[in-house]
């Protein structure tokens, strides 16, 4: 037997459980909550790493080292073969053209163009940074370059 033998006799969906509905319905009363307490009430809210008072588990271990994470720049990332097959010969490319374009989601953050793919077409392209391989094709195809 197979799921979808299952959920064409069964349906798709189970049925929400409706809390507080009366004795009768088998979640009334406390409405699974148990008795009092701050879990029992509404708007209760636990600290993500709370562990009831016992020392948290990001702090039982040692602290070592440095990491960069906080301080990294994040890039819309383009490569070359996207702008060979999307955009046309001549075009000025920038970051705004691409997030009207939706190749990239918006114009948040800065936009570097990686190398991968052939380039044919003539661009000048305009963005944050170019990898190596990228300022070579876009130039060898007779293209131009502007880091902004």
């Amino acid at each position: 037997m197979m799921i979808h033998d299952i959920t064409e006799k069964v349906g798709r969906h189970k049925q929400r459980k409706r809390i507080g509905r009366g004795e009768g319905s088998g979640t009334g009363g406390t409405s699974g909550r148990g008795h009092k307490g701050a879990k029992s009430r509404s708007g209760y809210k636990r600290r993500a790493s709370y562990e009831g008072g016992q020392r948290p588990f990001f702090q039982r271990f040692p602290k070592r080292g440095f990491s960069n994470a906080r301080f990294r720049k994040l890039y819309h990332v383009v490569n070359l073969k996207v702008l060979e097959e999307r955009c046309d010969a001549g075009a000025t490319i920038d970051l705004a053209m691409l997030a009207e374009m939706k190749i990239v989601r918006d114009a948040n953050r800065p936009l570097k163009i990686l190398g991968e793919g052939e380039l044919t077409k003539k661009f000048e392209v305009k963005a944050a940074k170019f990898s190596e391989s990228a300022r070579q094709k876009i130039e060898s195809a007779g293209g131009t370059i502007t880091e902004c």
